[in-house]
């Protein structure tokens, strides 16, 4: 009895996925033959979802096959939502995602958080949390995640170092007791956002903030690595120097001329007018870019490299010189050439990324919230 119930549990499961991860809208024969599942016992696992308020259905379409028109089934949205939360360097963030994919709130606070005091940034963003999701009316926040831009231990949880912040085994759970969200790195967080919004590939990451992150998705599957410290493209030394001392934000704008603490958009505001300064010092950053990408492409074996956060923005500027450092530098770019793109996953995928990861509590054992829904 105990086995058949663990069956259903994961045919829930099963079902529940085939659904949020769906491109358009299927139906319940359509998510018998992905998952490879019976009609009728799709049907009554869909009937669970719906009456659970996790699955809506749409209005019925007429098919080519004779029979009753089919029944698209969608994520319920504005239910169920996670709750993802980051502190980057320069800005903390936000920002409550629901099964279907949509945004129902954000809230980003800009401010320079270099040399800040975990102490009193992290109660901050907790309270930036609180007042946000306290303009939801009728969602349930299933849980939270923290993205941190350093190294996160997946063993035992603290943050071991975020150099640019000037943080180092920092209790963040401790700190911020039992309302604690779980914790992981901004980029794998971001990478996560991308193999969602790319339904699946194998590439590697970069997250390009003040500081560089990097990560790699093999098969749609983050690759963490035994603690969750992989991807730390930014520490891969190019001619002696930290990659993210060559091609950070804080690096291009510096060498630009430009003042090392402004935003973004003071850089691209250059680049627009056609300031030489600036053209080269992106230049400069793709290049260095492109030999580091070209060291980890060497080792994991991916087509694909996926620029994101301030080089996703930077794109136009910086495809170029990283193209031709991986075709010059990759030992199989010759038979397998590489693609450089840009991320699709938003503007802050971080907090995406954390709020899609809390979700995975509902995705990954429906059985288990439709219970505790119940009591």
């Amino acid at each position: 009895m105990a086995r058949q119930e663990q069956m259903r549990d994961q045919n829930l499961a099963i079902a529940l996925r085939t659904i949020v991860d769906a491109i358009a809208p299927v139906s319940r024969a359509q998510v018998a033959a992905q998952a490879g599942l019976a009609r009728g016992t799709v049907t009554g696992l869909v009937d669970q979802l719906v009456d659970a308020g996790l699955v809506r259905e749409l209005e019925p379409t007429l098919t080519q096959r004779a029979g009753r028109p089919a029944v698209p089934l969608v994520a319920q949205r504005g239910a169920v939502a996670g709750l993802g939360m980051e502190v980057n360097v320069d800005y903390l963030g936000v920002l409550v995602l629901d099964l279907s994919g949509e945004v129902l709130a954000q809230h980003v606070e800009f401010d320079d958080l270099r040399g800040s005091d975990p102490q009193v940034v992290l109660p901050r963003l907790l309270q930036i949390a609180d007042d946000t999701v306290a303009t939801l009316d009728q969602v349930t926040v299933t849980g939270s995640v923290l993205a941190l831009p350093g190294l996160v231990d997946r063993v035992t949880g603290p943050l071991r170092f975020a150099p640019r912040l000037g943080w180092r085994d920092v209790d963040v759970v401790g700190l911020l007791g039992a309302v604690a969200p779980r914790l992981a790195n901004e980029a794998n967080l971001a990478a996560r956002a991308e193999a969602h919004a790319r339904r699946g590939g194998s590439f590697v990451y970069v997250s390009g903030e003040v500081g560089i992150g990097g990560a790699i998705v093999l098969d749609g599957e983050l690759f963490r690595g035994s603690r969750g410290w992989s991807g730390e493209i930014g520490h891969i030394r190019v001619d002696g120097i930290a990659l993210e001392e060559l091609a950070g934000q804080d690096a291009m704008l510096r060498t630009a001329g430009l003042d090392p603490t402004s935003r973004l958009e003071v850089l691209l505001e250059a680049l627009g007018a056609g300031d030489s300064d600036a053209l080269q010092s992106v230049a400069q950053a793709g290049r260095a870019l492109g030999v580091a990408l070209s060291a980890a492409v060497n080792v994991v074996d991916v087509d694909e490299v996926v620029l994101g956060g301030s080089f996703g923005r930077l794109f136009d500027h910086v495809r170029v010189p990283v193209q031709e450092q991986l075709d010059s530098s990759v030992i199989f770019a010759p038979w397998a050439p590489l693609t450089v793109s840009r991320a699709r996953a938003g503007a802050y995928p971080a907090m995406g990324g954390a709020a899609l990861a809390a979700l995975r509590t509902v995705l990954a054992d429906p059985a288990r919230w439709l219970r505790g829904s119940r009591t």
